[in-house]
This record gives structure tokens, sequence and C-alpha cells, in this order.
């Protein structure tokens, strides 16, 4: 447990190590630059004196439009250093996205990563409040300032300065740190505002049973925009372990290989995708297939085991870690040994699956408005299936429909410029309505059902939640993504964004012409393979939650095309959307089927 009041006691605490390596740049895929404690101190120190110098201080908002990268952690602590308020932005935006949020937020500068990420900037049209455009990678750019040339006195500040980190304290726990977009899935983005006390108080109870240390090693990939990666790496930084910046998702298998990290965040996609790419690997081998199918039973005859935290024993287990479970292992840098997931629902299979492998992943829960973890699971309290015991510091109910209500000093205070809509998610005595539905068990584990809005109510009045089916659907490696429909219909039907790059191997497996997409889905035997893969989903699911009909895309759904919030859920009125005649025609002999 920390005992931090603002973040930027994070930064006192990163800092104050000298020569220390406390971060790592990524400047070639495999070829990392150590960046000392001290070298961040003086990079924060050069970047918030320009700031100043051009007039910014206490409340004036700036944002970042960027990648992962040392930079971003730079710009964030010498915003927050002179008492500014920093807004994180998607590299994935469009331009008009852009301008909605720095419009609304006010910002007067903009740190930007890339001459591309530049153009969306300036494409976003009039932005009357913004006066200052940084760039961070070399070249030319009209009107725009070059963060290296910001960066040139850093080596000079590298010595503490008492004025600085003065400066630094004055902030204060219910000052505003920053802005967070909400990734809009239900309608307009929200700026949730997080106070300097609601990110510290989260930081101060959310990582200290996984008992980290200046031993270990974090890749930073997830994007920094969102809360979840943030707090993870302000949590490492205060820890004292090396922090690495994975810019680009695609090079994340190779940066595993060299940086090796003890500790592997992700979300659950990224989990689902390594399990995918395994099973597609040994797929293409029956004696390779035969070898996994057998190794994942006896580990599943040790899951128990594997989950108390135990090295099983035995000839087979020893063979199975030989053959299947190290190369899992190697996978992930081949020295994790503490993995978690959060930003959406695991789900059982996946966690059972990889549990089988040795591998237990520490499932947590929490929203952007908590900042952001409400509850975790720990090494030495964990529990499959939950989301693990809520923090020391949240207080947790339910209302009369099982939606969980939140209190605590990590509960944000409200939205930027939307009095009507931050009073709509509070209670009239103060609870944060999480809009999930959940339950707490007998040992206090808690576990998150579905998403209240995103319920399926039939026609004849039975819940469906979608996520778990969902979810059952994506363990298979042709499944991309999954959504469900059935909302105020007779019965629940299916539509399916395959896993193209998998759909192709099999289909030229079994001599299906894999030509363009949309011919593809359409092929009778792979229209086929997937009703089988519904139909096995099917018979763990009760009569009424079963699904009566599929259809396959030919898209694959991502947060370029808006199908994916950038944390990759599902943005269920985007798909409704997009597909809406494809979901009538599901529905077109309602009155006259059986359901």
């Amino acid at each position: 447990m920390f005992d931090l009041r603002t973040v930027n006691d994070v930064l006192a605490r990163a800092t104050g190590r000298g020569d220390r390596t406390v971060m790592m740049a990524q400047s070639a895929v495999v070829e990392w630059t150590p960046i000392s404690s001290a070298e961040l101190y003086g990079r924060v120190r050069a970047l918030a004196d320009v700031f100043r110098g051009w007039g910014l201080g206490k409340g004036d908002r700036v944002a970042i439009l960027s990648e992962n990268r040392w930079e971003w952690a730079v710009t964030d602590f010498a915003v927050l250093a002179m008492g500014g308020v920093d807004v994180p932005l998607y590299p994935t935006l469009t331009p008009d996205q852009i301008a909605y949020m720095l419009k609304d937020s006010g910002a007067k500068a903009i740190v930007v990563s890339t001459a591309e990420l530049y153009e969306k900037v300036r494409a976003a049209g009039d932005l009357p409040s913004l006066e200052h455009i940084v760039v961070m990678d070399s070249g030319s750019f009209d009107r725009a300032e070059s963060f290296a040339a910001l960066m040139s006195g850093a080596k000079q500040r590298e010595q503490r300065d008492a004025e600085f980190d003065v400066m630094a304290k004055t902030s204060r726990p219910e000052d505003l740190a920053t802005i967070i977009y909400t990734s809009g899935t239900t309608g307009e983005p929200k700026g949730v505002m997080l106070t300097h006390g609601n990110l510290a108080s989260n930081l101060n109870y959310s990582t200290g049973p996984l008992g980290l240390s200046d031993k270990d090693t974090g890749i930073s990939f997830l994007p920094l925009s969102h809360v979840t990666a943030r707090h993870l790496d302000y949590a490492l930084l205060c820890h004292g372990t090396r922090l690495a910046y994975c810019a680009k998702f695609d090079q994340l298998p190779a940066a595993m290989k060299v940086v090796q990290p003890t500790i592997f965040v992700a979300v659950p996609r990224v989990y689902e995708k390594i399990r995918q790419a395994v099973e597609a690997k040994s797929a293409a081998s029956p004696i390779k297939l035969k070898i996994l199918n057998w190794a994942l039973g006896v580990g599943k005859t040790h899951r128990a085991e594997t989950m108390a935290g135990k090295e099983p024993g035995g000839l087979s287990w020893k063979l199975a870690k030989k053959l299947v479970f190290s190369k899992i292992a190697e996978a992930f840098g081949g020295r994790v040994r503490t993995f978690i997931s959060g930003g959406a629902p695991l789900g059982m299979d996946t966690a059972g699956w990889f549990a089988d492998t040795g591998i237990v992943i520490l499932e947590g829960y929490g929203l952007t408005e908590t900042s952001p973890v409400i509850a975790l699971n720990y090494p030495d309290a964990y529990r499959i299936g939950t989301v693990g015991k809520p923090l020391p510091n949240v207080e947790c109910r339910f209302a009369e429909d099982g939606e969980l209500e939140v209190k605590g000093p990590s509960i944000f205070p409200g939205y930027w410029n939307k009095e009507k809509e931050t009073k709509e998610v509070f209670t009239e005595d103060g609870w944060f309505k999480t809009g999930d539905i959940g339950n707490l068990d007998a040992d206090n584990f808690l576990s998150i059902t579905d998403r209240k809005k995103e319920l399926l109510k039939t026609s004849g009045g039975k819940l469906i939640a979608p996520q778990p089916i969902e979810n059952k659907l994506k363990a298979n490696t042709l499944v991309g993504h999954a959504a469900m429909v059935g909302d105020k219909h007779k019965f629940a039907c299916v539509l399916i964004s395959p896993n193209l790059a998998a759909l192709k191997n099999w289909a030229q497996a079994q001599g299906v012409a894999t030509g363009d997409a949309a011919s593809l889905v359409k092929d009778p035997k792979v229209v086929k393979v997937y009703q089988e893969i519904v139909d096995k989903v099917n018979v763990t699911l009760a009569h009424f939650e079963s699904i009566k009909r599929l259809h396959l895309v030919p898209d694959e759904w991502s947060v370029e095309d808006g199908a994916l919030t950038p944390s990759m859920k599902l943005k269920r009125r985007v798909v409704n959307e997009r597909y809406a005649k494809e979901i009538a025609e599901f529905y077109a002999d309602e009155a006259t089927s059986k359901g």
C-alpha cells in the first residue's frame, strides 16, 4: 500500500531513484534505450518550464494524442506538475471526434506523436482555444513546435530543483488532474473528470498485494488514453518496476521476446488472440492437435493446484509443460509471473483454458469513472469466474434490479460540462451507478454478469445476458467477434464477424475457394462450420437463451472501422445500425415461427 495524495507523488517516487532505469524507449523493434530516473526528472522539468513559459498554469487543459511512448508519460507528468489538466485522446479518433473533444475541453495545447496525427488535428478545423501544437516525431510542421527542441535543456535540469518540487507539491487531492472522454458506445462522448485524489486513492490500494518491485519489468502497450493502462503505468513506476513502451500492437510479440516482462496486463481480446493462434497452429497438424488436446486434458486435472498457486507434479504434467505449456509461456516472453486482465469480461472458457496451461489470469474490474479499479483478484485471493474482491476503500451495494452501485474516494465528481448526465449516474444518496449487473458471493468475491443497458429482453419477458454467450463463441478460433440480438423479439440471433485469417486457412484445408470475403462467408461449407460452432454453444444454454439464427458478416470488426471501442468492447449501437437489414431478416417471419 502506498500513501499517495496526488499523481505528482507518483512523479516524486519515479524520479527519486538516481541513475536507476525506470523506463525503456523503443528505438527499433528489437532495440531499447534505457531512461534513468534522473533523466525522466530532467525531461519533465524541461517540458513543464516550456508550458509555463507559454503562460499555461493551474487548471489549463493540454491534450495528448499519441501512441504509448516515453514522451506521453513526460507530457502527462509535466502538465500535472504545473497544476494543469491533461486530456488524453485515442490515436484512432477521427478529425471530427478530435475537434469535438478539443473544443469541449477548451484545450490550449496539444502534443501529438506523428505527422499523421498532426494532420488529423489540422483537419479538425477551427479550434478557437488551441494555441500550441507540439509534434514528437522529427520533421517540418507548419505552426507546430518540435518536442525534441523543447527537450534541449533537459540534461541541465536533471538535478533536483526546489522550486519545481514545491510547485508539484502544491497540487491538492481535490484538484482536477485529467479529463478522459468515454468512447461513446451509446452516444455523444462524455468527459470523465478525475481528480488527483481519485487516482491516488485507487493507486494506494490496487497493486500492493501483487508483490511488485524494482526487479520487475512491464510493457506499456494498452492505449494510455485508457485509464486502465495509465493506472497500471503509475503503479509500476511507484513500485520501481521498469516500464518499456511499445507503440504498436503488432510489435508486441517481438517486444515480449526482447523485454521479457514479469507482469503482463491486457484486455481479454489479447488473451483470446494468443489462444486462437496456439489452436490454429496446432490445427495445421493432426499430431500437434492431438498433443495440445492431451496436454490441456492433463492441465485440467491439475487446475485446482494451478489456481491455488502451486506447481503441479507428476510425469504427465512435466511432459505436458515441456511439450506445450512452456511454449505458450514463451509467447509472453518466458518470465511473466503475474497475468492480469481488465477492460472487458474475460470469460470462463478463456480463463479456464489458460489455467489448464499453468497460467492464472487475475481478472479485475472497474470503469473510467472509478479511477478505475473497483475489484481485482490477487495471487493469494483468487476465484476463477469472478473479478476479485472490492478494494478496501470502495463500498459496494446492489439496486433492486441487481445493478452494482459504488462509493468511495476513487469515484469521479462528474462529467465535464454535463450536469444533467452527472446527476443521472448518481443515486439521491450519492452512490455511483455502474450500469453493470453483478453479485457478491459469501466470500466477498464480485461477479459481473452483464451491462444493464445491454441485457436483451425477449418478447416473452426473459432476460438474456449477451456477453457470456458471445465469449463462448469467441473461444473458437474461427470467430473474431460476435453480437447477440433479440431485444423485444421472440428469440435470440447472432451476428458473427470472422477471424478471416483463420477462416482462410480452414477454407484452404477444406478445398473451399478463398476469394473475396463476401463470397467466402456465403459458401455453404463455411456457413455449416459456423452453425456447428453455434450449435455447440447452444448445448450449454437455457432454451430461451439459445441462438436460433446466425448471420456471418464479411467484415472483421475493429476499432478503426468503429465497431469496437479502443478497449475492444463491442459498440452494439453501431453494429445494430450497420446491420439493421440483416437483423430485420432474422425476424421477417417472427409472427409465424416457433422461436
